[in-house]
């Protein structure tokens, strides 16, 4: 696995853990979190510094999955210790308490799990497009998060998890887990900054800590936005399919201005 994974080391960002079965599309995922198991595998990418990206819950009970995982990340981070280990779209106040506890542990969080919780899903009419994994969860737990986000912590940093799955695929008896955020994301995020006066760490918070934890070149895309409202579609439509935005129908503070190629990086 050392020489596989060196040779394709400059084509990757990172290497995706999906335990078996614990989300969509983990039908082939890893059975087993023994390190021993694993060993192989992650020394060699503790060796040339490949980061690892976890969705980091098990098959229990639905609000508990989450925190059932953090032993296992424990494990890891101090089997591992030169590994950087990703937690990613971190959901619970638990887990903001484990990321101090380890050098080697970062984090990402998600707009749904920053602006949700579980009453948004389930507390008066069903809503089947703020339903995800991890599930949103308490207040106590979105309020964790947002101090987290809006610290510009260095080891934590935006992560979409954004799900277009269609409509039909939503609104049916066994309806995908997944929230569709790609088009609002940057307008949520800059509002919600914002009226916590922390304006001033979005671009850590969505940039420049993943450029230093994934050790990216930083793109030549820059994204301008402006303070003018956006009425947020009810649906987008791409030929034959529809998806349902998160939000839908509801008008943000935020609008993107534009997008440019900048030539003085």
């Amino acid at each position: 696995s050392y020489e596989f994974l060196k040779d394709i080391k400059d084509e990757i960002i990172a290497v995706k853990l999906y335990p078996f079965g614990v989300t969509t599309n983990s039908e082939t995922g890893v059975a087993s979190m023994d390190v021993d198991i694993l060993r192989p595998v992650l020394e060699s990418m503790e060796k040339l510094d490949i980061p690892l990206c976890v969705h980091g819950e098990t098959k229990g009970f639905i609000m508990e999955r989450e925190k059932e995982f953090l032993p296992i990340y424990e494990s890891l981070a101090i089997n591992f210790p030169k590994l950087k280990i990703i937690m990613e779209h971190i959901s619970s106040e638990e887990s903001v308490v484990l990321l101090e506890k380890y050098d080697n542990l970062y984090a990402t969080i998600t707009v749904h799990h920053l602006m949700l919780t579980l009453d948004d899903v389930l507390g008066g009419m069903l809503n089947p497009h703020t339903f995800c994994k991890p599930v949103v969860k308490k207040p106590t737990d979105k309020e964790a998060l947002r101090k987290l986000a809006l610290s510009a912590h260095p080891k934590v940093m935006f992560g979409s998890d954004s799900a277009p799955h269609q409509k039909e695929a939503k609104e049916c008896h066994d309806g995908a887990a997944g929230v569709f955020t790609s088009p609002i994301a940057l307008q949520v995020l800059t509002q919600l900054f914002e009226e916590n006066g922390k304006l001033e760490n979005l671009n850590a918070f969505v940039s420049l800590n993943a450029q230093k934890i994934y050790n990216l070149i930083p793109t030549k895309k820059q994204i301008e936005l402006k303070k003018e409202e956006f009425q947020v579609p009810q649906s987008y439509q791409y030929k034959n399919e529809e998806v349902v935005p998160l939000f839908a129908g509801q008008t943000l503070s935020w609008s993107i201005k534009n997008v440019k190629v900048k030539d003085d990086y």
